[in-house]
């Protein structure tokens, strides 16, 4: 029988999961035996999963876990270096130059595990199954918005945290901008057709924010593109890739703009192919925005588990779209899961 161990989180401030008690209950009328860990964070209660009859086991014990066990979490493990035996889902970042990654696959060759990467669960087509994109793009543009209301009163943006829902997250900013009494901020949108980009103009078009919407036909050119700099805000969409082009270069640091907070949704800074260079570190919830510019001042927002800022949302709609692939987990050869592992044994051989 499949088995799907679904962890704790252990990252701080990750309280998503890729699977609710639906669908959950879903899994096992499948015949697929399910077993949640219990868990300080996760913002869907355990109780969900013990109604839909899924076995429980003790928060942060999957390595202990039946070999044969398809351990499940969507942020990174614990780096403590130790081999990795089992097969596991979870979002890697090892896949496109990231240099912490390498450690990882380590791990994974060491272990003789094998890595799901959800990153790269894709279809036929090569499109991704299930992505916590709009989410991202959503509570980014509102990180970067709130950066933007720092700077209006010469400082740099506080810590952040989780919202019961977006209505609350509204309100918040709505306070903010009235507050700092300026004009509301002009935005442009970098993938503005994708998910991630959905999200972020949604948000910015809350807030009564006119948004300048670009994706491929806009940046097809290479660039450069001076026009980011005539906007308050520029959000990156764009998921880092061979080919993407500079967006933001160093130059722009001491350039004549009017630009000064970017939010790099995508969050790749320590890609080799990272779009937005002016930094390369991910900022953090207790210190979402990094000074990288004084005169002009310009703050970089990437912090890279964004959609956990509304954590109950983004996890029913990144599990809704996901359940369909965790359904066909009884054959790990085919379909998404053996496209993810074939990505997967390019860096890894068996």
């Amino acid at each position: 029988m499949t088995h799907l161990w679904v962890r704790a989180e252990q990252r701080p401030n990750e309280d998503r999961t890729g699977l609710t008690p639906e669908g959950a209950k879903a899994l096992l009328d499948a015949g697929i035996k399910v077993t949640i860990e219990e868990s300080s964070v996760r913002a869907i209660p355990l109780q969900g999963y013990r109604d839909a009859g899924c076995a429980i086991a003790a928060e942060n014990s999957w390595p202990t876990a039946p070999a044969d066990a398809i351990i499940f979490g969507l942020k990174e493990l614990p780096e403590d270096g130790t081999p990795l035996p089992h097969r596991h889902i979870m979002f890697g970042h090892a896949f496109k130059g990231q240099h912490s990654g390498k450690a990882l696959l380590d791990r994974f060759a060491a272990g003789g595990g094998t890595l799901y990467d959800l990153e790269y669960l894709v279809d036929e087509a090569g499109r991704r199954v299930a992505a916590f994109g709009y989410w991202a793009g959503y509570a980014g543009a509102a990180v970067t918005l709130k950066t933007w209301c720092a700077q209006k009163r010469g400082e740099i943006c506080g810590p952040v945290g989780v919202y019961p829902g977006k209505d609350a997250l509204l309100a918040e900013l709505s306070a903010e901008l009235k507050a700092v009494q300026a004009d509301v901020p002009s935005a442009i949108v970098i993938g503005a057709m994708g998910r991630v980009g959905t999200g972020a103009a949604d948000l910015c078009e809350a807030m009564g924010i006119t948004v300048t919407k670009w994706d491929m036909a806009e940046t097809a050119s290479g660039g450069p593109f001076p026009e980011i700099l005539n906007h308050d805000l520029f959000l990156n969409c764009i998921f880092a890739r061979p080919g993407t082009p500079v967006f933001v270069p160093q130059e722009a640091l001491t350039a004549d703009r009017k630009l000064s907070a970017i939010g790099d949704v995508a969050c790749d800074p320590d890609s080799d192919y990272n779009p937005v260079p002016v930094y390369s570190q991910a900022t953090s919830w207790d210190a979402p925005a990094l000074r990288v510019a004084t005169d002009p001042v310009m703050d970089v927002m990437a912090i890279d588990n964004l959609p956990s800022m509304l954590p109950v949302e983004s996890s029913q709609d990144y599990a809704a779209q996901l359940l369909p692939s965790l359904l066909t987990l009884d054959d790990l050869k085919a379909g998404v899961w053996g496209r993810a592992e074939a990505t997967f044994r390019e860096f890894v051989p068996a």
